[in-house]
């Protein structure tokens, strides 16, 4: 038996889904474990950077391999693997375990992400392209809303919310074993394990014009998924664990409404209004922490995940149809790459200047400052671009 081409598209997109899903979940418990085990935010920042760093260096060793030995080995591999990362997690008992869960789960991400991506793509090139967009922030979404209700309200906080994300993986592995394989399998798979950056020359210059948007979005979403329920729970002078979820929800979950608003839009268009959203939105946070008002800093939250969803749809939207079915999973890889990148390490500077620099609101506004200077970048760059052509794409 096999899976229809309908159930295995959705099954890839629900594998997307809960890959963001899982790697958000820890955010809303970092207040647990650093009650429980001690550490300053430079921690903080450090554990979730370092599952960024991981999905970058797995990427880079293993981000085209689905091209050379098919879609469901690697999926298949990537699923088992975050169900066992699951069962790290929920085992962890200190800093070394906790980075070690991070690690792994890096890996099974990287692995996946260039994979399931482009095995969207081979099944129905329209709605895998939105997919890849909007799987992301709304897997960070689910997860971010899921994990804070979990934590705050129900028990066994720091196994429970693990057990139910492990039980989906073994579920999805299973479903990916009935998957059937959508590319023929040719050599180069050690060859390709070389690090390297493949981008062919026609999908260069596009990718050049997404690159300010695409970390202009991915950190500021490192910034609200390691240091977000700091800076909020400061604000609203709480103590509450959901509040942590809440904010990588509205975030999140405002980015992947505007993906799907806008999917019928112009990439180049959605790109600009994105980079106008990105700016916007972080402008308002900044005024909201300089005011104290909660209310204000979560609607430039929502305005600023507008700008997210925008600003990542346009870019996928803008390079990813250029290339051919032989390297979809290659260029998706780039540019995970370039969002991996930009997620972790200015979180992980982020944690160093909340601790040296004179804390987190401090912080927040340099780190804002510098995400408004990137969206500015990005919004001169979408005006200057001429709209790309997808017809090499077969």
């Amino acid at each position: 038996m096999h899976l229809s081409k309908p159930t295995a598209f959705y099954l890839q997109a629900s594998i997307i889904l809960f890959f963001l899903a899982g790697s958000i979940a820890p955010t809303p418990l970092y207040v647990v474990y650093q009650a429980a085990w001690g550490f300053s935010p430079i921690t903080i920042t450090v554990v979730f950077g370092i599952y960024a760093l991981t999905v970058l260096g797995t990427l880079l060793v293993a981000g085209s391999l689905s091209d050379y030995v098919g879609r469901k080995p690697v999926l298949l591999a990537a699923t088992l693997t975050q169900a066992v990362t699951m069962a790290l997690f929920a085992t962890a008992h200190g800093v070394p375990a906790l980075l070690l869960a991070r690690a792994v789960q890096g890996m099974a991400t990287g692995a996946a992400a260039g994979a399931v991506g482009a095995g969207m793509l081979d099944l129905d090139r329209a709605k895998g392209t939105i997919a890849n967009a909007v799987g992301p922030m709304l897997g960070t979404a689910t997860g971010g809303l899921l994990s804070g209700m979990v934590v705050q309200y129900l028990p066994a906080p720091t196994q429970l919310i693990y057990a139910l994300l492990g039980v989906i993986f073994v579920a999805q592995a299973a479903g990916v074993a009935l998957m059937h394989e959508t590319v023929t399998r040719r050599p180069g798979a050690l060859a390709a394990l070389r690090p390297r950056l493949a981008v062919p020359a026609h999908v260069r210059k596009p990718l050049l014009f997404a690159t300010p948007a695409l970390v202009g979005a991915w950190a500021l979403a490192g910034f609200y998924g390691s240091l977000g329920p700091t800076l909020l729970r400061k604000l609203a002078g709480s103590t509450s664990l959901a509040l942590g979820g809440v904010i990588v929800f509205v975030l999140a979950g405002s980015g992947a409404l505007t993906v799907l608003f806008t999917r019928r839009q112009a990439a180049e268009k959605v790109m600009i209004l994105g980079t106008v959203a990105l700016f916007t939105g972080v402008g308002l946070t900044l005024l909201a922490t300089a005011l104290g008002s909660v209310p204000l800093f979560f609607l430039g939250t929502a305005v600023a995940g507008a700008g997210f969803g925008g600003g990542f749809q346009g870019a996928i939207r803008t390079v990813l149809p250029l290339a051919q079915a032989h390297e979809r999973a290659s260029v998706l890889s780039v540019l995970y790459v370039i969002a991996y990148l930009a997620m972790g390490l200015p979180a992980v500077l982020g944690g160093m200047r909340v601790v040296y620099g004179g804390g987190v609101l401090a912080t927040t506004r340099e780190y804002g400052l510098s995400v408004m200077a990137l969206a500015a970048l990005a919004f001169v760059g979408s005006l200057s671009s001429k709209p790309a052509t997808a017809a090499v794409a077969r």
